[in-house]
């Protein structure tokens, strides 16, 4: 495993050295099956004019109030879940915050696209300082540009998979601030490591730049504290290799939802998040992307029934905060099942 120090340095617009570029792309260990256009345009048939009625909650979701002094006042190594797959992280005082999106719409525009269930807990202005931004991809239910924008001036530090970082350059981050990562190199700031890692994904923002950067998952490690944030992946063997080679892991923050049959290589069944969960080494998973934005064909709480299941079956602890609320991370709790409520009223 390669460890860097942050340090300023130079956007790279080449990265023909990473092994996972060829050709001016990015690509899989094991590459996927192009989606293709008559699939393509019939999924985008079905999204706007054919989709379930229970995508969407009918009433409004339990969200608990965040406040800066809250944050401020919270004891280390805690965690707040904030919506999708963002996820604050207290670690040696510091906040540190993953794939921000504060904004109303994933989407590259605000008055078309998936819209938020709910507000975030706390509204993005009154986040204290962070120490850093960590992110996995280039998405839009990730990687939001107002939201990167409103927190340049007052983030030490953006952490990012290849060529993501150039991005947030061009949108107004200073360059010193950026670091670009490929697959398990590392960066550690005031103690706390971040290493970057595989995962099955793809990338692109527009038309034209389908993986023209990288995608990622990452290990957090704080001492004797270690968490995995999964980002956005398929079911893949390269679990297996993160867990042997980066775990065991005390939480993972595992995607489980916006899945499909018809996209099985770049998201998981909640079935396969378990089993990715177990692969990394994981003790406590707490689920992730889900209950914030419509991105699918499932019902909006199918992803906490399911993995509730499959978690109370396979003996695993499962940790299911409601948005807002404080997990710590040294002993975590089950949580509620919160969403329930709303399902059975919708």
């Amino acid at each position: 495993m390669q460890t860097r120090t942050l340090r300023a340095t130079a956007p790279k617009p080449d990265y023909a050295h990473s092994p996972q570029h060829q050709a001016g792309r990015f690509r899989n260990k094991v590459p996927t099956p192009p989606t293709g256009l008559g699939k393509s345009l019939r999924l985008m048939w079905t999204f706007l004019f054919n989709k379930p009625r229970n995508t969407v909650p009918d009433v409004p979701l339990e969200v608990r109030p965040l406040t800066r002094a809250d944050l401020l006042a919270a004891p280390d190594r805690s965690l707040f879940r904030l919506g999708h797959s963002t996820v604050l992280l207290k670690l040696k005082g510091s906040f540190w915050i993953t794939d921000p999106v504060f904004a109303e719409r994933a989407s590259p525009v605000q008055w078309f696209g998936p819209k938020r269930f709910h507000a975030p807990p706390i509204a993005l202005e009154d986040l204290p300082p962070l120490k850093g931004v960590l992110l996995s991809h280039n998405h839009y239910d990730h990687l939001d540009r107002a939201t990167v924008r409103a927190l340049a001036a007052t983030t030490e530090h953006f952490i990012a998979p290849l060529g993501v970082g150039d991005t947030l350059v061009d949108w107004g981050v200073p360059a010193h601030k950026v670091q670009q990562l490929d697959w398990w190199q590392s960066a550690q700031v005031d103690g706390v490591r971040f290493t970057a890692a595989p995962s099955q994904h793809f990338s692109g923002r527009g038309l034209r730049d389908a993986n023209a950067t990288l995608w990622a998952s990452w290990a957090i490690v704080d001492d004797d504290l270690r968490v995995f944030f999964s980002g956005d992946s398929g079911y893949f063997d390269g679990f297996k290799e993160i867990g042997e080679r980066l775990g065991p892991f005390d939480l993972t923050l595992m995607e489980t939802g916006a899945y499909d049959p018809q996209w099985p290589h770049v998201h998981m069944q909640p079935e396969q998040s378990l089993q990715a969960h177990l692969d990394v080494r994981g003790r406590w998973m707490l689920p992730i992307h889900n209950g914030t934005f419509d991105l699918a064909l499932h019902p909006w709480f199918e992803p906490f029934e399911r993995i509730s299941a499959l978690a109370a079956e396979r003996g695993v602890p499962l940790a299911t905060p409601v948005i807002g609320e404080r997990l710590d991370l040294g002993q975590p709790h089950p949580g509620d099942a919160w969403w329930r409520e709303a399902a059975v009223a919708g």
